[in-house]
């Protein structure tokens, strides 16, 4: 039965699958509570990195005000060592050590670490084969999504093109308004934005072709679609006037909008194509289509499609939907990591997956 897992020692009755929660951050603790109320699922453990979250009822972490009676643990060994069917696992930082002693002590991984949706794309072939080596000494399997990537480089463009026979171009784009982004230093002096525009910092570009290079090639891979190299490029564009926005003022002349292109090409044509967007005002200078926070997909091919997808939440409350766009695609395809081949997984291999809700 699909969504049940069968437990022979308890004489066959029906048992939901038990889950380890690793991570507490914004995405973590969405997920903590998804997984809390989840019909298939039994939360047995909670792996956290802070001193002060060490010893803290589950139901505390999740915001529930619900005590379950599993307590928070930095105890690795413990938590290795625990009789567990998956690891919800979302770390800020990918640890291939850790994870392969997850995988070998037979649990299954559903991780939202970016690097993960593909990992024979996106990782070195040695870390890859180390993987799959611990997927087939714990016989379990490794899988990772998320919300970008994940739902909308490998789920909804694949929904979408099931109403085409021909493609010319797919163009996935991410919006990102931060007008009311009260966050100075993120806007000011990590991103740039405010600042007089010089040469383009080129790690930007690299960074999101490696997140969005492998889920575009995978996606022409399985629609068939010939592909030869994957490109990145950044642009900023100023504001054309003086603007105050949350975080602050924004001079004219000044970096007030930055966009991130990354294609898969066919000689000098993008097939395939992402494009993130972020933008602190439409006052530009720059003829950019902006869209409001969210996404779109734009298909040219026989049954050309346009299709918005926004968020209607005010803008005060994005900061706390939007984890749970990251983390519900990973809690609602535990059932079906649990019941795959083992391996290192991607969607390609799970087919649709239909989410059962509380």
């Amino acid at each position: 039965m699909v969504g049940i897992r069968y437990q022979a020692d308890l004489g066959g009755f029906l048992v939901p699958y038990r889950v380890v929660q690793w991570a507490t951050g914004n995405i973590g603790r969405r997920s903590l509570r998804a997984s809390l109320a989840h019909p298939d699922l039994e939360v047995v453990g909670v792996r956290v990195f802070g001193a002060d979250k060490v010893g803290v009822d589950a139901g505390e972490l999740a915001g529930t005000g619900a005590h379950t009676g599993v307590t928070a643990t930095d105890d690795v060994d413990a938590l290795v060592a625990l009789d567990a069917d998956c690891v919800l696992h979302m770390p800020s930082r990918l640890d291939v050590d850790e994870l392969c002693r997850l995988l070998a002590s037979g649990k299954n991984v559903v991780s939202t670490c970016a690097e993960l949706v593909h990992v024979r794309r996106a990782l070195p072939a040695e870390v890859a084969d180390r993987l799959e080596s611990a997927c087939k000494e714990g016989d379990v399997s490794l899988f990772a999504t998320g919300s970008s990537p994940g739902f909308i480089s490998d789920v909804f463009p694949i929904a979408l093109l099931f109403l085409e026979r021909s493609l010319d171009t797919l163009l996935i784009e991410e919006f990102a308004d931060l007008s009311q982004r009260d966050s100075p230093k993120l806007l000011f002096e990590v991103m740039g934005m405010g600042r007089r525009p010089g040469a383009v910092d080129a790690r930007r570009a690299e960074h999101m072709r490696a997140s969005f290079g492998p889920p575009l090639e995978a996606l022409a891979e399985r629609i068939g679609v010939a592909i030869d190299r994957v490109e990145a490029t950044t642009e900023v564009a100023v504001a054309s006037r003086r603007v105050t926005i949350a975080a602050g003022d924004i001079e004219a002349g000044c970096i007030a909008a930055q966009r991130t292109t990354v294609d898969a090409l066919a000689g000098d044509d993008a097939r395939l194509s992402f494009r993130a967007t972020w933008y602190c005002t439409d006052a530009l200078d720059a003829d950019w289509p902006l869209g409001a926070t969210g996404w779109r997909v734009t298909v040219e091919g026989d049954a050309p499609l346009k299709v918005d997808v926004a968020f209607p939440v005010e803008p005060d409350q994005l900061g706390a939907m939007t984890p749970g766009l990251t983390a519900h695609p990973a809690v609602n395809s535990v059932v079906a990591v649990c019941a795959a081949r083992p391996g290192v997984l991607t969607s390609a291999d799970l087919g649709v997956i239909v989410p059962r809700l509380a």
